[in-house]
């Protein structure tokens, strides 16, 4: 389960080449939507515009969170990709909304849609956007600050291939509900990859435990260590997208003489859990609010 930490740093500069290319393409399309009186140009260069957004949130939280601690934040700011998750899920939201919105109005009106150059910037968006979600291709299973980043770029290059289908549809067909179609379709893709990243986001913001972590298992094998009784006040929470920290009352009747015990312990945590950050606390006997048991 431990999968490589202290990694941020190998995304600096999938970030730097994605808001690049995403200002190259964000300018580009404005031009030739302006130019093209194309609506749909306009709307995606705005998308692209989000993703910058998206982006600059997700790497401001990476370098944010390798900050060390200080006397007022203990733990550091490696929470901030939480938030910085949570607000990415949001603001997906908010644009999906807006798309729907759009694409209701043009069901009810279908505007024609400039064909042959709509499709070509469409389609260099289309191919920028799924470049730079594969930069992030790597992370954003085990980092939710990533998934965001990574989740935004998908949803872009989706809306673009959209663009390009809904054109190519149109020319043969002649069908100009098509776009309105397509635009709905990516938002119910879009919207059901958002939802996981949102939850998930949310609870670690609420100090759930994190998903990959099998409490049940935690406390098996805390109680399976040698000469602990029982174990009590077991908290496991996210100190941020990818540290874990855990703290843990063990009962033991003979106490270890030396520190060799919590350096096993804190070790197999490390290596079977990904837990890197244990704090434990050894008692000799389970206190009550009123008495200890002998």
């Amino acid at each position: 389960m431990a999968h490589c930490h202290h990694h941020p740093a190998h995304y600096d500069r999938a970030f730097a080449v994605g808001i690049v290319l995403n200002l190259v393409l964000v300018a580009g399309e404005s031009a030739a939507g302006f130019l093209l009186g194309s609506l749909a140009l306009l709307a995606d260069a705005g998308h692209n515009l989000s993703d910058v957004l998206a982006l600059g949130l997700a790497w401001s939280a990476t370098l944010l969170a390798r900050r060390k601690p200080t006397n007022t934040h203990t733990y550091g700011l490696r929470r901030v990709t939480i938030l910085s998750s949570f607000v990415s899920a949001i603001l997906l939201l908010v644009a999906m909304g807006a798309i729907a919105w759009e694409a209701m109005h043009r069901f009810a009106d279908p505007a024609p849609v400039a064909s042959g150059q709509v499709m070509l910037v469409a389609a260099v968006g289309a191919v920028i956007n799924t470049a730079t979600a594969l930069l992030f291709s790597r992370g954003h299973q085990h980092d939710l600050n990533i998934r965001g980043a990574f989740l935004h770029m998908l949803a872009d290059a989706g809306i673009s291939a959209g663009v390009v289908i809904g054109s190519l549809v149109l020319l043969l067909t002649g069908w100009l509900w098509i776009d309105a179609l397509l635009s709905l379709s990516i938002v119910v893709i879009v919207l059901a990859g958002t939802w996981p990243l949102l939850r998930d986001s949310a609870n670690l913001a609420m100090d759930a435990v994190p998903r990959h972590i099998d409490i049940g298992a935690v406390r098996t094998a805390l109680l399976a260590r040698h000469g602990v009784d029982e174990i009590h006040d077991l908290h496991v929470w996210a100190m941020s997208t990818t540290d874990t920290a855990l703290t843990v009352h063990l009962i033991m009747p003979e106490p270890p003489q030396t520190d060799r015990f919590l350096e096993q312990t804190t070790q197999a945590l490390r290596e079977h859990f990904g837990i890197h950050h244990a704090t434990i606390q050894i008692e000799r006997t389970r206190c009550g609010h009123d008495r200890c048991e002998p």
